[in-house]
């Protein structure tokens, strides 16, 4: 089969390609950011760069198989501006519309973020079908909430594989957070009711009555500067907080250690847990680490490894997560023989 993918970043696409066993026999990329393409021709020589999609001519590719993309999401997030199709990073989706009524391919996959309904439904008004929406965190350590319009047939939601973030932690990290002293942590009483909770109830029916395990808020960084989203601290017992694509410093999530190996390097820090039956108890945090990021993303360990460690959370912010990916897919190669 023959697949062209828009925006292909570091081809998180290809990834879940190899591993479902499809077989590819040419794989277009069209993607900008060098960096990103150093790392998918590090790891897929053979894909052929076809540059900005939106000089892209139909008459230089072949028949197309598979059309895929995540369109970029800036102009739809509901974190964001809202400026919609108005943005013209936005306006990328409709050459991925272009080249899905111009190529005619067997399939179509487009992801984005979670956006308002009536940016949802012009997407779908365009492509013809409705989306599925997905949260990552079904398939890995990681909450991530997107939307996959595909004509794929016969997705269905994919069953709480129940990996944690401690699954993925690395036992040594080498990375080291920066100065932490004794009041870099404390706990906000007056934030109990939206913080997520250490508790027993979180897990209760966990991958059998559809509940979905989530992030669990344990602590906040009160010495880093930024939004309150930046300090947040999560338990290793619950899921990571969406990726995006921070670039350095103390941009990345935050993890709590346990006591032990992985805390020897951390000043013990006094604070209580968001939990009324626990008290005075240390929390030893850090950052996550890339190859931990990578996990996150379900992409292989050290698939990113070559370009910075900026350039790494960067590209793997702006990825897919690859297992939910091969979810989809898995139903092309079941549906019919390429």
């Amino acid at each position: 089969m023959n697949v062209l993918s828009c925006f292909d970043g570091m081809s998180c696409g290809q990834i879940a390609l190899q591993q479902l066993g499809i077989k590819v026999d040419k794989y277009y990329a069209s993607e900008i950011d060098t960096y990103a393409m150093q790392i998918t021709q590090k790891n897929f020589p053979n894909t052929i760069q076809v540059g900005d999609i939106s000089k892209l001519k139909v008459i230089d590719l072949p028949q197309i198989d598979l059309i895929m993309g995540g369109s970029p999401c800036q102009g739809f997030s509901m974190a964001g501006n809202r400026l919609n199709f108005e943005d013209p990073r936005s306006k990328l989706f409709f050459e991925f519309v272009r080249l899905v009524k111009e190529l005619k391919p067997k399939y179509f996959l487009l992801e984005n973020v979670r956006m308002k309904q009536e940016s949802l439904d012009v997407i779908s008004e365009y492509l013809g079908v409705q989306p599925i929406f997905i949260n990552s965190s079904k398939l890995s350590a990681q909450s991530r909430q997107r939307y996959y319009w595909t004509n794929i047939p016969n997705i269905t939601q994919p069953t709480e594989s129940g990996v944690l973030l401690k699954d993925i932690l690395e036992d040594e990290p080498q990375a080291r957070p920066t100065k932490l002293t004794e009041r870099n942590i404390k706990h906000h009483k007056e934030e109990h009711e939206k913080a997520l909770c250490m508790s027993a109830s979180m897990y209760k029916g966990a991958g059998n009555n559809g509940m979905t395990l989530v992030p669990q808020r344990v602590g906040t960084a009160t010495d880093i500067n930024g939004h309150d989203i930046l300090k947040r601290i999560y338990s290793r017992l619950g899921k990571s907080p969406t990726l995006n694509t921070c670039g350095g410093g103390n941009r990345k999530p935050k993890v709590n250690c346990e006591e032990g190996r992985e805390a020897e390097a951390y000043p013990p820090i006094q604070t209580d847990l968001f939990s009324d039956n626990i008290k005075d108890e240390k929390i030893f945090w850090r950052c996550i680490t890339p190859l931990e990021a990578e996990r996150l993303q379900t992409v292989p360990d050290g698939y990113t490894e070559g370009v910075s460690n900026t350039r790494r959370f960067h590209m793997l912010g702006n990825g897919w997560t690859v297992s939910v990916i091969k979810h989809i897919l898995k139903n092309m190669e079941a549906s019919n023989e390429l």
